[in-house]
């Protein structure tokens, strides 16, 4: 690897090709053995007809429910910034014959969809590894339509800080908090 490659994953908060192998395997025996997401997903607000964008999906866990969910009328839109991601989301849309989601590797936090096209923006464990909180929050308020939400989650870092990142780039108010995730709406 040479030493641009590695600079441009260090600035894109992009994890190693074994870092995800193995997140993917993880992901795969947490849920086997504690099935949530159907449960999880219920309370983002998804309905039919929809478009959602699934904001570092990686292996497509919540991508392929959100893409049941708002059935053929909907889209989802898959975006990482990783090509295995992409790659395993491709496999599942082969797999399953799904034709409302569509893959969407993007490098930085320009995920190039058009401004205004989501009703629901999802940020599942990932906000803890976003470098440029603000940065970030701005593209997704770029493409979340006005009434539109945005389900983000704590991942790695505690709610606090989850809570003051959203605060701090003035963009986001905080409308719903839960246990498990905020719903925020463009300010």
């Amino acid at each position: 690897m040479g030493l641009k490659r590695g600079a441009e994953r260090i600035s894109t908060e992009r994890m190693s090709d074994g870092s995800f192998r193995g997140m993917t395997f993880l992901f795969k025996i947490v849920d086997f053995f504690h099935p949530h997401i159907d449960k999880r997903v219920k309370k983002f607000g998804i309905k039919e007809g929809m478009t959602v964008v699934d904001y570092g999906c990686g292996p497509g866990r919540y991508t392929v429910k959100f893409a049941e969910m708002v059935g053929e009328n909907g889209r989802v839109y898959a975006v990482d910034i990783h090509e295995l991601a992409i790659e395993a989301v491709n496999k599942r849309i082969r797999k399953d014959n799904l034709k409302n989601i569509e893959p969407v590797l993007i490098q930085g936090y320009d995920s190039t969809l058009p401004d205004n096209v989501a009703d629901v923006v999802c940020a599942i464990d990932m906000f803890f590894i976003i470098k440029k909180p603000t940065e970030f929050l701005a593209e997704l308020k770029r493409i979340t339509k006005s009434d539109g939400t945005l389900v983000i989650d704590d991942g790695h870092q505690p709610r606090d800080v989850t809570k003051s990142k959203i605060f701090d780039s003035g963009l986001w108010d905080i409308v719903e908090e839960t246990r498990d995730h905020l719903k925020c709406r463009i300010r």
